[in-house]
């Protein structure tokens, strides 16, 4: 099925008392342009994370964001700085002595120095044991921004679906009017030449017969109308290919379309099927807008 290039992605992993945050956004694009946006600890493992998303996606600008916390239960043990208590208590001390002050030194005095407290955050400089987490965390969000990718372009599908139909239908009734038309343009011409016959003109009548013929064969569309039945045919078939990169694919079939559509409007000369060749490009036209964001 088709994959659209816009959408988003996400996923949370808690292991080993670390947080990892992953957000992925995606919008469309004509090439694949991944930027992505990294804690001071992972910055080593930059072209991991760009590899695991370019393997998975072909098309669309994807910005990607990591973050890392530590958890909380794992924020609230906290341990003495013990230099630092002994180093502020001789400090208030001769604060104490060369003030002149005879209170002693109370715990409530260090207590206002909170550097004498400290969390343990040392696992947060060990890019190896976080690297296997945040890389799982990675794969999660990759597959929750593939699934929306693929909602949306399944919504898109179901849209070109009907508007082929809609095209369809078109060329059928252009065809019962082409066939009505070719037959008046015959009359039409035959009528012309019945009336050169009848002056005192001399004429070469296999000569006026062949143009007759030629004539009918310009403005025939029937070539035209099968062509554009088979690149609709195709574009369906397209849209329930499940290889990826059907976008490209669909744009040329698109661009085979609007070229037959074209064809017909200049070799009919009926204004008719003029106004429901626009209609055609019209439908063509909203497709192509669509088609703009999938991959």
């Amino acid at each position: 099925m088709l994959e659209s290039m816009t959408g988003y992605g996400s996923a949370e992993l808690i292991s080993s008392g670390i947080r990892v945050l992953v957000e992925l956004r995606s919008v469309n694009n004509r090439f694949a342009e991944i930027s992505v946006k990294l804690p001071r600890q992972l910055l080593s493992y930059e072209l991991e994370v760009r590899e695991l998303i370019r393997t998975n996606f072909q098309r669309g600008k994807i910005s990607a964001f990591v973050q890392l916390q530590l958890e909380e239960a794992e924020q609230l043990p906290l341990t003495v700085n013990k230099a630092k208590v002994c180093g502020y208590k001789k400090l208030l001390d001769h604060v104490r002595q060369e003030a002149g002050i005879e209170a002693p030194v109370t715990l409530d005095h260090l207590l206002r120095f909170s550097e004498i407290f400290e969390s343990d955050t040392s696992i947060l400089e060990r890019p190896d044991e976080i690297w296997p987490i945040a890389r799982q965390t990675l794969l999660e969000a990759i597959d929750s921004l593939k699934k929306m990718r693929s909602k949306e372009g399944e919504e898109l599908a179901g849209d070109f679906t009907q508007r082929i139909a809609e095209i369809e239908e078109t060329l059928r009734v252009i065809r019962e009017i082409a066939s009505d038309n070719l037959e008046s343009i015959r009359k039409r011409l035959s009528s012309k030449i019945t009336a050169i016959a009848g002056r005192d003109v001399e004429y070469s009548r296999d000569r006026l017969e062949m143009e007759l013929v030629m004539a009918a064969d310009r403005l025939d569309i029937t070539e035209e109308c099968i062509r554009f039945n088979s690149h609709n045919k195709f574009f369906i078939e397209e849209l329930n290919n499940s290889a990826a990169g059907s976008g490209r694919k669909l744009n040329f079939l698109l661009q085979e379309q609007l070229r037959e559509a074209n064809t017909i409007a200049s070799k009919s000369q009926n204004a008719d099927i003029s106004q429901k060749v626009v209609h055609i490009k019209e439908e063509l036209e909203k497709v192509r807008e669509q088609l703009q964001n999938i991959e």
